[in-house]
């Protein structure tokens, strides 16, 4: 599990996140470019595959990913994210995975699902801004295992501490980066000190 928050510059965009000043433009751009930033470290494990190729000098050993890679933005606030990946990941396939939460029992709810052909041998990255209660990535990650996914991550920008033990608890298997680990959960389940409703800042919804 990473954690960044301590880096001068993931630190100075999540600054800039979490400012209630922050309009909805400047707020999905800063989540953008924090995604882009986290696309190597959450990269860093997969396996590559040697392949012989030639430059304008020589022969040489070339190494590319050794499987397909699949985003899967929980939806909505995992969009942004998955923009972010997307633009360095152009190859990437995208799946839509419809979660809302419950508001009063604090449990996702499905509401959308959509995936590309070849989940199972695909590198499937679950994104979300925000990993709360921890419900939602654990619904969503358990409900790409049925379709046969294997070979699972998950990267948010917030986590709270309680999240990210329902989802060791959950899903031990899952590799977790994230840019910071807050401080816990108020009494309504919301991440503090958090981003707010990471959903509606991005969209302009609130």
């Amino acid at each position: 599990m990473s954690d960044f928050s301590k880096h001068p510059l993931f630190a100075d965009r999540l600054a800039r996140l979490r400012s209630q000043g922050c309009p909805p433009q400047e707020f999905r751009k800063h989540v953008t470019d924090i995604a882009k930033l986290m696309v190597l470290p959450a990269t860093s494990e997969l396996p590559t595959r040697q392949q012989k190729i030639t430059t304008p000098i020589q022969e040489t050993t070339g190494y590319l990913l050794a499987r397909p890679v699949i985003l899967v933005p929980i939806l909505r606030a995992g969009l942004a994210i998955s923009e972010g990946f997307h633009q360095l990941l152009p190859e990437a396939s995208i799946a839509h995975y419809g979660l809302a939460r419950n508001e009063k029992t604090l449990e996702p709810e499905v509401y959308y699902e959509k995936f590309p052909a070849g989940l199972h041998e695909a590198e499937v990255f679950v994104l979300d801004p925000m990993l709360a209660t921890g419900g939602s990535a654990s619904a969503a990650i358990s409900g790409l295992k049925e379709n046969g996914a294997q070979y699972l991550h998950f990267v948010c920008l917030v986590a709270s501490p309680e999240g990210l033990e329902r989802l060791r608890g959950d899903h031990p298997d899952v590799r977790v980066t994230c840019a910071a680990i807050d401080d816990g959960l108020n009494e309504k389940g919301y991440i503090i000190p958090g981003l707010g409703d990471a959903g509606d800042r991005i969209f302009g919804t609130l």
